[in-house]
């Protein structure tokens, strides 16, 4: 696909990271900047923003011990990345203290601002970095999530555009920089038996899920304030849906590409509240961190439909959960069956159904589940499955931030969320964002609560990671 942005980068460019001594830099930023430094595309300096008590030592073995967290570490490698990294320390208080970055950065080609920090400080982060001069060309990446509602993305956009203009602007979905999301569209166009069956009205339902086997762990206070809906359905899991339904664009610049995208969520209908079940599993209201009569779900699934000619009633069922059976991410299609006759009576008895599954993570791939005869019987059918594995394709999260740091750099804007897309997601789930009562409870280790399975086709959920 052909680039938008500037891809010139290297010598001369910065990075400048809010929030390096934070969990997320641990994780996956500072990973991720190694592996751009083994490929060559590490930026000349790397300035880590905080808020004093670190040393430059400090940083160095901060950033090894979170680089040998994800592997082996090469000693050269990590050299040529220790090289770059340096500190600026900013009191938000003090304005005049953000004249440390400019110190840090002076002479710098490309400026590039990624706001690892809490939501709540984008917009005074934006405003001290134009004060100390730091806007100008340079560019702004913000995390997710852009709001909380509709309501306050609009207010935020507004804030961080004062100050630096929506084109470079940059809202961070680390999904969009999966490889193995990427290939959704792909996968479906580029093969004419796909593209040709998944439509209407060979596909009868579509389930999209993200299932954790794990709970809120040592995050209860980030997590209670944000909850399953806010925290992974309305910004990853509608990109999904997004790459799942939307048409070819016409070119592969990025420009058509992002309207394609947006043309698709346009045609995703507004939940209601009756298609919409939360749960939350037991222990979670003794986690640390977690507000005493807390209404936050840690289980959301939801139903909605796609007008378009493509997927005309076709019925869309989004899950996602913690301390669920497994780990699963991924999208079921489960297609028509057969016309009325023996095949079909045969097919039906006690089988699940055809389906085509393509799996985000663990270990990208796609699966194919048929039916075939069952030894020279014609009568006695049984269900088979054909997979194949993406071994080429990269479905984990560092990956995906190597992506896009690197499109930070490069400015190029398919890997990010536009506002039109920002506004469109939220619109889709606006209407069930705060209820008025509790969650439904789930026992750790299940699929959830039992009545969101009222929600998907037949009322069963189709097995996970088979």
């Amino acid at each position: 696909m052909a680039n938008d942005g500037d891809t010139t980068r290297g010598h001369g460019d910065a990075l400048v990271l809010f929030g390096i001594t934070g969990d997320l830099a641990a994780k996956m930023l500072l990973p991720a900047l190694y592996r751009l430094s083994l490929r060559g595309l590490l930026p000349e300096r790397v300035v880590g923003v905080t808020r004093g008590g670190w040393s430059q030592e400090r940083l160095r073995k901060h950033a090894r011990e979170a680089v040998a967290a994800h592997g082996d570490v090469d000693d050269g490698a990590f050299e040529r990345f220790a090289a770059a990294l340096r500190l600026a320390e900013v009191d938000y208080d003090d304005p005049d203290s953000f004249s440390a970055i400019a110190e840090q950065t002076g002479g710098c080609r490309i400026l590039a601002h990624y706001l690892a920090v809490p939501p709540a400080q984008y917009a005074r982060s934006a405003e001290l970095l134009a004060r100390a001069g730091l806007n100008g060309q340079a560019r702004l990446a913000v995390e997710k999530p852009f709001g909380h509602d509709a309501a306050s993305a609009r207010a935020l956009q507004a804030d961080l555009t004062r100050h630096f203009p929506d084109e470079r602007l940059l809202r961070v979905d680390h999904f969009l920089g999966k490889e193995a999301v990427e290939n959704l569209l792909t996968f479906r166009l580029a093969n004419a038996l796909l593209a040709g069956a998944l439509q209407q009205p060979f596909v009868r339902s579509v389930q999209i899920t993200l299932a954790e086997d794990f709970g809120v762990e040592d995050r209860g206070g980030f997590y209670d304030a944000t909850g399953a809906l806010r925290d992974v359905v309305q910004n990853h899991l509608l990109q999904l849906l997004a790459h799942l339904v939307m048409e070819a664009p016409r070119t592969g610049t990025a420009r058509d590409v992002l309207r394609e995208r947006v043309r698709a969520l346009k045609a995703v209908r507004t939940v209601r509240p009756e298609d919409c079940v939360r749960g939350r599993y037991t222990g979670y209201l003794d986690v640390e961190g977690v507000r005493e009569g807390s209404r936050t779900e840690t289980y959301v699934a939801l139903r909605t439909w796609v007008d378009t000619d493509r997927w005309a009633g076709v019925p869309f069922t989004i899950r996602a959960g913690k301390a669920m059976a497994c780990t699963a991410n991924e999208i079921a299609v489960e297609l028509c069956r057969p016309a009325p006759g023996h095949f079909h009576t045969a097919c039906a008895q006690g089988t699940d159904p055809d389906v085509v599954r393509l799996r985000i993570s663990p270990e990208p791939g796609a699966s194919f589940h048929l039916f075939t005869q069952r030894g020279d019987n014609p009568e006695q059918v049984a269900p088979v499955t054909a997979a194949t594995a993406f071994d080429a394709l990269d479905g984990e999260n560092v990956a995906a931030y190597e992506h896009v740091l690197a499109d930070v750099l490069s400015g190029d804007p398919r890997r990010f969320t536009s506002m039109d897309l920002v506004e469109e997601s939220w619109r889709i789930v606006g209407d069930v964002l705060d209820p008025d009562r509790d969650p439904l409870p789930y026992e750790p280790g299940t699929d959830g609560p039992e009545e969101a399975a009222r929600l998907a086709t037949d009322r069963r959920w189709l097995p996970l990671g088979t």
